[in-house]
């Protein structure tokens, strides 16, 4: 197993003064009336690693967050040796706040075979001492036509099926909003929420994509605070020079339109506990590296008043 790198070198790399590293904690916004969460905890997704999952774990602890999400692109490796994964996370003191599940999707025409899919990831997740997986799709119609209120509720109810069989393992599922797919606007989110047991599917909000989708991820944050498990801390802006005006960018936080600020203060309001995951599906400059683009995020969340830790 390789060495943990060094934490000088790590800065050197991006340019940095040598410090010692901070670790984040609760938040706490500067200046006055401090807003404070404690129990929020900060971790970072891998995905902008593309799937070079071990670089992503040492650069992601390296910078001081405290778990790392992962996808299910790492069982071509692991899904046999669990054991080897979870030691790498122990040696970089990570915890895996959230597994990327992938698509649960309707209609297949063998739902048991797409919960059996989910059910395997979630035994694979336990031995990695994780709790959560997160659950997407990718059934939304084609042709652009919005999904029918009858496809919403099947795939409400495909997850509670999923999550009242993992919930008997020991690992909660999470429906997770996305463009592009069923749960694109808030009203899409709503029914398919409403069409499975809140003790067998939490939500893991992503605050970009339902910006995106037309909605306000601070009312969402006070709407459905007691399902609210954890959170994609997440950043968008339109795509520069694409003619579409619908086109978007997932960038670095504090870098997009998205009301951060609000969303922190959303979750001190409804004294939120768990998991903000920041994720940041590619660089948007390909000029940088992963690690110095969550270098950019973690600058901004300092200037938000974070309460950091050497």
């Amino acid at each position: 197993m390789s060495t943990e790198i060094s934490r000088r070198t790590f800065l050197a790399q991006l340019g940095l003064t040598a410090l010692s590293l901070p670790v984040l904690t609760g938040f706490q916004a500067g200046g006055t009336g401090r807003i404070s969460v404690p129990g929020l905890k900060l971790g970072y997704s891998a995905i902008t690693w593309g799937g070079n999952d071990v670089q992503a774990i040492k650069d992601i602890a390296a910078l001081g967050f405290k778990g790392v999400q992962l996808r299910s692109n790492v069982l071509k490796e692991y899904s046999a040796k669990p054991a080897e994964l979870k030691a790498v996370l122990t040696q970089y003191k990570l915890e895996l706040p959230m597994f990327s599940s992938g698509n649960a999707n309707i209609n297949t025409g063998d739902d048991e075979k797409v919960i059996q899919t989910h059910l395997d990831n979630a035994k694979f997740v336990k031995a990695l001492g994780g709790r959560n997986i997160q659950i997407t799709n990718s059934s939304r119609p084609k042709d652009g036509a919005a999904p029918t209120t009858e496809d919403l509720q099947k795939y409400g109810r495909l997850l509670n099926e999923i999550g009242r069989r993992s919930r008997d393992m020991g690992v909660i599922t999470n429906y997770h909003n996305h463009m592009h797919q069923l749960g694109e606007t808030p009203e899409e989110v709503d029914i398919i929420l409403s069409s499975c047991d809140p003790q067998n599917v939490k939500l893991e909000l992503d605050t970009a994509h339902y910006h995106q989708g037309g909605g306000d991820p601070v009312a969402a944050i006070k709407k459905y605070q007691s399902r609210l498990n954890a959170l994609h801390l997440k950043d968008v802006r339109p795509k520069t020079g694409d003619s579409n005006p619908k086109a978007y960018t997932f960038v670095e936080l504090g870098q997009g339109n998205v009301n951060l600020p609000g969303v922190f203060k959303a979750l001190a309001d409804v004294k939120f506990k768990g998991w903000g995951i920041v994720e940041l599906d590619s660089v948007p400059d390909k000029a940088k590296t992963p690690a110095q683009c969550a270098e950019i995020t973690r600058s901004y969340l300092n200037t938000l008043g974070f309460k950091v830790q050497s």
